[in-house]
């Protein structure tokens, strides 16, 4: 099996049954690998680069643990990924000819290497721009996320590749902004803190679904939610530990006909409890 950056961790637990074993000593976090329940939730969204990540360790230590079971590594991808440059898709029509100084580009990877969150930031750099002008995220993750709340608020996307520590994501609007398309401050919605949050807890006592998603690396703290929920069944909720509250899981999260309430108990912990809204 030829494997590179971007092969899921579902794919070589597929191919080989050794390879679980293969890639656990290469970091203490692998070992929640060995959970079936975390392994299905975890091994088929997580390609090797984001385990990386995750991990502290390199693709590369990975290829070393994993070609003694008879992977072998793309060098194709790898002589991409020495030229510095990919692109999954061609380039929109939009964004040709665009003048550098309507790129409008704001580096989040130092925010998120300290544990802040650039919410707040993004959203002001959304108000603030001016027709014509284009927003640039520049993270070491593609933002979905991000990407979803604000398609839905009309901007157009695209998604730049450069390497596996550099990902460009650019948001145009083609019209100027006006008070029916203007961004959601998701940050100051009503958050649902509440008053009614022991009262729900006793209700879905012994019929709730616990995860916690603190470990996790952004995004795969939402897209865990949203694959547990996507299975749960109506009369049961979903309790998570989380570091922040996930106010881009908010928005899905009523698109989806959920309801929430929240429980912040002091900074790096909070608490969530998710159920059908029925």
């Amino acid at each position: 099996m030829l494997i590179n950056e971007r092969t899921k961790i579902a794919a070589l637990l597929k191919h080989h049954p050794d390879a679980l074993e293969a890639i656990v000593p290469l970091s203490p976090d692998f070992k929640k690998l060995r959970n079936p329940v975390m392994r299905k939730l975890m091994a088929g969204r997580t390609t090797i680069a984001m385990a990386s990540k995750i991990g502290g360790c390199t693709p590369e230590d990975f290829y070393k643990a994993l070609v003694p079971l008879g992977f072998e590594v793309d060098q194709t991808t790898l002589a991409t990924k020495n030229q510095g440059h990919q692109k999954n898709k061609s380039i929109p029509e939009y964004l040709h000819n665009i003048p550098q100084d309507k790129l409008i580009n704001f580096d989040v990877r130092a925010m998120l290497d300290t544990g802040n969150d650039p919410l707040k930031s993004i959203q002001q750099k959304v108000k603030s721009l001016n027709p014509g002008e284009v927003l640039v995220i520049i993270n070491n993750f593609e933002p979905v996320p991000l990407i979803k709340l604000l398609e839905k608020q009309g901007f157009q996307t695209y998604v730049d590749f450069i390497d596996q520590d550099t990902i460009k994501t650019y948001f145009y609007k083609t019209t100027k902004q006006d008070e029916k398309t203007a961004p959601t401050n998701v940050g100051d919605e009503n958050l649902s803190t509440s008053e009614d949050w022991d009262t729900l807890v006793k209700k879905y006592e012994g019929n709730m679904v616990n995860i916690d998603v603190r470990h996790l690396e952004m995004p795969m703290p939402m897209m865990t939610i949203l694959e547990n929920l996507e299975t749960m069944p109506t009369d049961k909720a979903l309790y998570v530990q989380h570091k922040r509250i996930p106010v881009f899981l908010l928005t899905e999260l009523k698109d989806r006909q959920f309801d929430y309430r929240i429980k912040e108990v002091q900074e790096g912990e909070v608490y969530l409890l998710i159920f059908k809204n029925i």
